[in-house]
Parts: C-alpha cells; structure tokens; sequence
C-alpha cells in the first residue's frame, strides 16, 4: 500500500556551472515513466519551486569531487533489513550537518538518509539520476530489488544502474562503458538494472561518483518513523528545515486490487486485507496482513519470484503455498500463487494456525517470524502495522 507522493525538486545540471531557471528545475524529466506500480517510492510533481543551487564548476568543485573520491565506495553489505519511508524532504541549499542531527533527534524518527540528485546527461539523453552510499539505500528500496547482490556490487564499484525502464529506453548493455555529463562528464561502465522503486529516477550511482559528477549535495532525505503522528512529525520537521525546507508525506494511500471485478469480492487492498482477516483468521488484525503484503510485494507488484523462488503478492514459497494455499472470496479451481484474492487469504489462515489471532503478542511475533525468519522482519511488520492502525483507525 505504497502510494507514495514525493516531490521530483532536483536541479538539472547542465555540465556548464549554472543554475538554470525554476522552470526548468523540477526532477523527473529524465526517460524513467510509469513505475509507479512497482514502487516503494513515487516521485511525482508538487508544484512549481524554485530550483536549487547548481554546484559551480571550476577548481573548487573539483577539490569537493575530489576529497569525496578519496573515500573509496564501500562494499555491498549483506541485505538485512528494510525501512518504510514515511517523509521525503527537500532542502533547496543541501541539509547541513546541524540540521541532519536535529532531524535524527525528533521524537519517533528511527532512520533517515540523506542523498544527492541532478539532472544530467547520459549521452545526449536528459536523464533524473541520484547518488547514494549503496550500503545505507539498499534498505529503502523494494524488497527483490534490496536481495538483488549483484545490482548492488555493481553500484559499490563505482558502475552506474539504471531503472528498467530506464535500461530499456537507453539500450544499455552490462559491461559497456557511457559517457555521464553533469558539472564534469564520467565514463562510467554500466551494471544492472532493477525496480528502483521511484518514479521519476533513470539511473543511481554512489557517493563517489556523485562527487565526481557534481550533484547537488544533501538536497534531498528520506525519513522513517513507524507510528509516529503524522501531523506532529511533520511539524517538528519543518521546525529542523525552516520555512525553506519542502516536506512530502509518503504515508500510503488506498491502492487498487490489480485485477478486481465488480461483485462481493474487496475492491481495494484496503478492503482485501480487512476482509481476509475478519473472514479467515477473526482475531488477527488486518493491519498485519497490509504489513506483510506491503513488505512482500508492495501490494502485488513485485511479484516475484524472490532470490528464494517465492511467488505473488504474499510471495509464498510453491512448497508453502502447496500446504496452505486456498481460493478465496469465492474463487474456484486451484488456488493461484499469483491472485491476490486466493493469496492474501491463505497468509491470513497460515497466521492463523500459528497463533496469530488468539495467543497474544508473543504468539503474533512468533506467527510473523514463521511467515519470515528475520527478527528485523518482525519488527518491521509491527511497525507498518502500528503505522496503518494510526492511519486508518477503526
């Protein structure tokens, strides 16, 4: 349930030191269109803002690229966990040191990452293109995408990947070298490509390349803070930015069932996860089946199959799904791994035999932690539950 809005507010570097006009300086124009359905993150327009400082070319930007290109690009770090953004900010100067630290100490705010961003060119190409310490974003991104280890070992060696729309539009092939043009052009080799999860971004590259290619620095942030009021988080952080500062919720919003029909069957995932709970597990709270659907799949768009061979929205193993898989809703034949209606109620009878519904909340984590064996899944499934009880109340 990741409807998620955040604001596309990036410069667009034109490789000669100035900022171009407000008009021309709203993120997104690159060729990356339409992944919304697959996203964790959404970039879509907020309205015209003025656009941010373009880095200046010249020795002093070169120092800059080179101080960050002496910090060799770290080691793609095993995937251990994920984390739900629930505020984009943007910073038309860059965050400073100060503000990132009062941001960290908010109230509610368990994670956040700042990264930088510009349009720039690949070829002649006017591509959205972001950069990111590979180990703190991986994180953020779409579940597959965050257990895809050579995408992200291509990005820490200093390759650039791309969106897959964006790899289809450009042509490119892995292992071929392009020519990037922002305040410096880089010929940089070409990775992998994956669901980034944001609309609107083409290509990323690390921190290093970053530097090299002259982004703006710090523009941009993303912060989590599961169960928190949204109201009072969102002002405490404009607090920390000043009245300068762009704030963008990402609290999902109610997201269609893909192939839902008319009749008695849930026409949204809203309704799909509350139905399944009160009609196959009563008890269990469907805050944790939107949960899990989220973490899974982001609602049946990333379906699979995992770097372990589960499948569907709820992305269950075929050796799990030929125990527990049932038709839901009233659907006939053999249960489809793949159709939500038969999936999300066949997670909720499998919560439900393992105690979900009636043990209290050890028995529920100890229902969770069978669904996935990770201790920071767990935590995570609790936290966007909590956070979607906040948001829909009862």
């Amino acid at each position: 349930m990741m409807g998620r809005v955040i604001g596309r507010l990036l410069i667009r570097n034109n490789g000669r030191g100035g900022a171009e006009s407000a008009s021309r300086a709203l993120f997104a124009r690159g060729v990356a269109r339409g992944v919304a359905g697959c996203s964790a993150l959404v970039l879509l327009g907020i309205g015209a803002y003025a656009g941010f400082p373009q880095p200046p070319g010249g020795a002093g930007n070169d120092k800059a690229a080179a101080a960050a290109a002496g910090q060799a690009a770290k080691d793609a770090a095993p995937f251990k966990q994920i984390i739900l953004p629930d505020l984009l900010i943007v910073s038309p100067a860059g965050l400073t040191s100060q503000q990132l630290a009062g941001l960290t100490q908010i109230s509610g705010v368990r994670n956040m990452i700042a990264f930088d961003g510009a349009e720039i060119k690949a070829g002649s190409t006017q591509v959205s293109v972001i950069g990111v310490d590979p180990v703190q974003f991986r994180p953020w991104v779409p579940l597959q995408t965050a257990s895809d280890q050579p995408f992200w070992t291509a990005l820490s060696q200093g390759e650039f990947v791309a969106s897959q729309d964006a790899r289809k539009v450009l042509g490119l092939q892995a292992g071929s070298a392009y020519q990037l043009t922002g305040s410096h052009t880089r010929t940089l080799r070409y990775g992998a490509a994956a669901a980034l999860g944001i609309e609107g971004v083409d290509l990323l590259v690390n921190t290093q390349v970053s530097a090299e290619l002259g982004l703006v620095h710090r523009v941009a942030a993303l912060i989590s803070a599961p169960g928190a009021g949204l109201t009072k988080l969102m002002a405490r952080v404009q607090k920390v930015l000043g009245p300068s500062g762009k704030i963008v919720s990402l609290r999902q919003q109610q997201l269609p069932v893909t192939n839902a029909a008319s009749g008695q069957r849930p026409a949204s995932y809203l309704q799909l996860f509350q139905d399944s709970a009160a009609q196959y597990c009563p008890g269990l709270s469907w805050t944790v089946l939107a949960a899990i659907g989220q973490i899974e799949s982001a609602d049946g768009t990333n379906n699979g199959p995992s770097t372990a061979g589960a499948l569907g929205p709820m992305q269950f193993l075929p050796s799990t799904w030929a125990v527990w898989g049932i038709d839901g809703f009233g659907e006939t034949g053999t249960p489809d791994i793949m159709n939500p209606y038969d999936a999300v109620p066949s997670a909720a009878r499998m919560l439900c035999a393992d105690g979900a519904a009636s043990g209290g909340q050890g028995a529920l984590q100890a229902a969770i932690f069978d669904y996935n064996h990770a201790t920071w899944y767990v935590n995570e499934v609790l936290g966007l539950a909590a956070e979607y009880a906040q948001d829909y109340p009862s």
